[in-house]
């Protein structure tokens, strides 16, 4: 029995694609029509937002709206870290997946000295830098930020020095950096990945498992080979981006791929994976209703959601 609260943060600055911020309320429609009461249940606290960016140009090409990325971090590390002190257990309902690197921040304020693992559960990759970004979305950088990774050895983009001094302010927030070693991540579903990415991934020997091992190997091992190889680490933190689902279940996120799991594989494999006594934080991001149709992927998001905090209470 672990108490649970919502920390939810409304956040899409760090996206390409506009919607994600709406993903939160369209996972708790999808609970009206499902007549749950999981939302009047369980606390629930908003962490404010910089959206308000959006009708801005974005000043740095290569980290567009870096600075409302490092005032979320400072802002959702703080929210994360009293809720694990207080004993609580957080489940952090994110709009673009940015925000993953400030959740990461608040586990290691909370607990500085513990050595913690990352089960990302996600399509991308997520650790490129303001250095070898294509895109500069700040959704493809939380593992790096949380990493300390430049990957100078891959650089595309010659970033200016004010860019160069955010970067290095959001590493460190928490005032830990590196926050997490690349032998305590675990991918799953990973399959779209950019040249710059895969340098680091088979550099550092990343732990990946694929949808075609998941298909192949069943959620049930896949679980147990993931929490056996993070058994070095003292705490766990799953990330679940809901495209690391297949892009025939739902259109409903702004960058779906094809060949993910299916939403009950998703669903079995974090069922399998919060029961573990390490798992210390949960994430769900990604949703973006507006790209959807009937609103199917948050229906879908919140059934697994609704599983995982089955397990918790």
């Amino acid at each position: 029995m672990k108490k649970v609260k919502f920390i939810e943060i409304k956040s899409e600055i760090g996206a390409g694609t506009r919607g994600a911020s709406l993903g939160v309320d369209a996972i708790k429609i999808a609970s009206l029509d499902y007549g749950s009461s999981l939302f009047k249940k369980i606390e629930s606290l908003e962490i404010p937002n910089e959206n308000h960016l959006l009708y801005e140009n974005p000043q740095y090409p290569y980290a567009k709206r870096i600075k409302g990325v490092l005032s979320i971090y400072e802002k959702l590390g703080k929210a994360v870290s009293e809720t694990i002190k207080n004993d609580v257990f957080p489940i952090v309902l994110a709009g673009d997946h940015s925000t993953a690197g400030g959740t990461i921040a608040g586990i290691k304020i909370a607990h500085p000295k513990q050595r913690l693992g990352v089960i990302w559960i996600d399509a991308h990759a997520d650790i490129h830098s303001p250095y070898t970004t294509p895109t500069g979305n700040m959704h493809g950088m939380p593992l790096a930020a949380s990493l300390g990774e430049d990957n100078i050895n891959n650089k595309i983009n010659k970033p200016d020095k004010e860019t160069v001094d955010l970067w290095n302010k959001l590493k460190k927030v928490g005032g830990v950096s590196p926050k997490i070693n690349y032998k305590d991540i675990v991918y799953i579903a990973l399959r779209d990945v950019e040249p710059e990415e895969t340098y680091l991934l088979k550099k550092n020997k990343v732990k990946i498992f694929t949808t075609n091992e998941v298909r192949r190997n069943g959620v049930e091992k896949i679980a147990r080979e993931a929490l056996a190889h993070l058994s070095g680490c003292n705490l766990i933190y799953i990330s679940f981006d809901v495209d690391s689902m297949d892009s025939s279940i739902s259109k409903g996120t702004g960058t779906p791929v094809r060949n993910g799991i299916t939403e009950k594989e998703a669903g079995s494999l974090l069922v399998r994976l919060i029961q573990n006594e390490k798992v210390c934080c949960f994430e769900i991001c990604e949703v973006n209703p507006t790209l959807d149709k009937e609103n199917l992927m948050a229906e879908n998001t919140f059934e697994i959601l609704q599983k995982v905090v089955s397990q918790l209470n």
